[in-house]
């Protein structure tokens, strides 16, 4: 099942390139377009609220789709996003067009957890999900700063006709490797949206939101705290930065396999990691060799917690196979605005950079916490009943 796992990793590529790609790029949006900094900015909160708002409306359109047909049909909306991108003619357009590209980030990344878990046996399923979140951390070290070399050489535009052929190139991998799978049988989107109400759903679903504002409250800023702190100039940011994507992609591997031994207990050893490696980090960012340990580190189980989260959430809604697994990335995606909005919200309170990184940890403490309740309310559910 090797080439139908690299299909779904070379779509994840396409679609992690295409939304991050741009923030290297704004200065030369803005002035095209003739727009302030914080509106070209929008841009990026635009695609973050599409994927949030295109995960449910996504999921009811493609609930009765055959999973192979639904996941190249969103590749082709991802392909339609990214041409209209690169041929956008005013600000407004490149808007609209970012949304649309957005809108089938979560539905991909939903539908094809579910069917990278189902293209193995049971003990492997949180791996093949890693492998599929590969092309995402890939994209990070390899299709971003590479897209943004080629839009400063041939223009903005450039990197998003790169992306319609990678979209092109994942689209015809999946039409020849992936195997038909079965449309997975829900309660209709009704009983989806009941089972995504659930104590259980909600907690799984909240993992990922905690996992992600732990994150998020400090690599907001980490440019700053390199800068600031640790005495980085802006050239050797950017080799930090590709360690640090080093170390998210083997995270992605590492939570795999924690996942497939024990998934609450892996996931509870991930919030651990995190949160002792972030309080760590507080005092070892004042040096620079240090600060290079600690971000691989960091990096690596703080993405260690994605596939485990996907295949927790799996698990726990079975009931909503279409709704569950893509409102999930949104609950990542929500984590990443409420990270963000904490860390800067403690800065503008007046406590300095390296404070951040006790925020993460604390938020990563009480990601710890939820996974030790949802785990102990399995526990209680599994034990027989009283008789008397």
């Amino acid at each position: 099942m090797v080439l139908p796992l690299l299909a779904l990793a070379a779509a994840a590529f396409g679609i992690g390139t295409t939304e991050f790609v741009i923030m290297g790029l704004l200065p030369e949006v803005a002035r095209d377009f003739s727009v302030s900094t914080p509106a070209a900015g929008m841009l990026i909160s635009g695609y973050a609220i599409g994927v949030t708002i295109g995960a449910p409306i996504l999921a009811i359109v493609t609930a009765k789709w055959p999973r192979k047909q639904a996941l190249i049909g969103l590749m082709g909306l991802f392909i339609l996003g990214n041409a209209l991108c690169a041929l956008a003619p005013s600000y407004a357009m490149l808007m609209v067009a970012r949304v649309v590209t957005a809108f089938c980030h979560a539905a991909f990344f939903g539908i094809g957890s579910v069917v990278a878990a189902d293209l193995v046996p049971r003990n492997k399923r949180a791996q093949a999900v890693a492998m599929m979140f590969t092309g995402l951390t890939v994209a990070n070290i390899i299709g971003v700063p590479f897209g943004t070399a080629l839009g400063h050489v041939a223009g903005w535009r450039a990197p998003f006709w790169a992306v319609v052929a990678i979209g092109l190139i994942a689209a015809t991998a999946l039409a020849v490797w992936l195997p038909k799978v079965a449309t997975p049988q829900g309660g209709g989107i009704l009983g989806e949206f009941r089972k995504i109400a659930e104590t259980q759903t909600q907690l799984a679903l909240l993992i990922s939101t905690l996992a992600s504002v732990s994150m998020f409250s400090v690599v907001t800023y980490i440019a700053y705290i390199l800068r600031d702190v640790t005495g980085f100039t802006a050239a050797e940011e950017s080799w930090v930065l590709l360690l640090f994507g080093a170390g998210i992609t083997a995270g992605g591997l590492v939570g795999g396999k924690l996942a497939d031994w024990r998934l609450m207990r892996g996931l509870a050893i991930i919030f651990c990691m995190i949160a002792v490696v972030l309080a760590v980090f507080s005092f070892t960012s004042h040096y620079k060799v240090p600060t290079l340990v600690t971000v691989f580190f960091w990096g690596m189980f703080a993405f260690a917690v994605v596939p485990a989260a996907q295949v927790r959430v799996i698990d726990k809604a079975q009931g909503a196979p279409n709704l569950a697994p893509t409102l999930n990335q949104g609950a990542f995606n929500l984590g990443n605005a409420s990270g963000a909005w904490l860390g800067g919200a403690m800065l503008g309170a007046g406590y300095p950079l390296t404070n951040l990184p006790w925020l993460g940890a604390a938020v990563a403490l009480i990601g710890f916490a939820v996974v030790i309740l949802s785990g102990a309310l399995d526990r209680k559910r599994q034990q027989p009943a009283y008789q008397p």
